[in-house]
């Protein structure tokens, strides 16, 4: 499973994240408002909320800028107008890519996500075209601490209802159905391990992956990526390009 991992995505990610933090919490504190607004703002019973609340803070969100989106939504619920629309297609050589959007005007969304596809090198597809390659799964990535023994870390996480461990050269994977995802992770917080938590989402996962061998299909993917994560109506992407870094 080496080289398939969260792992592989982490640092680009956090680094991307680091440097755009207020497009990223905007991005975040509108996909938080669509959620209150369909389930309400109650974590314990809008299991989408929790969800959402526990990938914002993995991506160091802080406690009361995730409150005050929520609290923001519950008593403005009729100022949410937002749309969730998926698009589905390939990058170069084949390379299987979904977005995810959020966004107030349809037009304007599928205009810039198709104009970012052919600047990549790729092309829009039909709804369904490449999603049947992936999985929909929790991810949660945990960095490794000389204190926690892996074979605990384990059997916590199986314990609790995770589908499959792993360990990477980086730290451990743990992998969850996506209804057993908060309950997982609940779990792992309230054992307070040592271990940083760093990425916890429900996220699609590839089950095969296609490498880039031509350094220019590669170049050109990395700039349908950039030019999808500089969207701002694009909420996730997910593909199933074996050599990301």
């Amino acid at each position: 499973m080496s080289g398939h991992s969260k792992f592989s995505n982490i640092k680009h990610r956090k680094e991307r994240n680091d440097s755009t933090k207020g497009k990223v919490f905007t991005k975040l504190g509108r996909e938080i408002a669509v959620i209150v607004k369909s389930g309400g703002a109650d974590p314990s019973a809008n299991g989408r909320l929790r969800d959402i609340i526990a990938k914002a803070k993995s991506m160091n969100m802080p406690n009361d800028t995730i409150d005050r989106s929520i609290k923001k939504a519950a008593g403005d619920l009729n100022a949410v107008s937002y749309e969730n629309i998926r698009y589905e297609g390939y990058g170069p050589n084949g390379i299987a890519v979904i977005v995810e959007a959020l966004t107030d005007n349809r037009n304007r969304a599928a205009a810039n996500v198709r104009s970012a596809f052919t600047k990549g090198g790729g092309n829009l597809g039909a709804t369904g075209c490449v999603s049947y390659l992936f999985d929909e799964k929790g991810v949660i990535a945990i960095g490794t601490h000389k204190k926690t023994s892996e074979d605990d870390l384990m059997l916590l996480a199986l314990d609790a209802g995770a589908e499959d461990f792993s360990a990477e050269d980086e730290g451990y994977e743990v992998i969850t159905a996506p209804d057993s995802f908060s309950e997982v992770l609940e779990a792992l917080q309230k054992a307070k391990l040592p271990n940083e938590i760093l990425s916890a989402e429900v996220t699609f996962v590839p089950q095969t992956y296609v490498e880039l061998t031509d350094p220019e299909d590669a170049k050109k993917m990395r700039k349908l990526l950039d030019l999808l994560d500089d969207e701002d109506d694009v909420m996730n992407v997910y593909h199933n390009w074996e050599n990301e870094s």
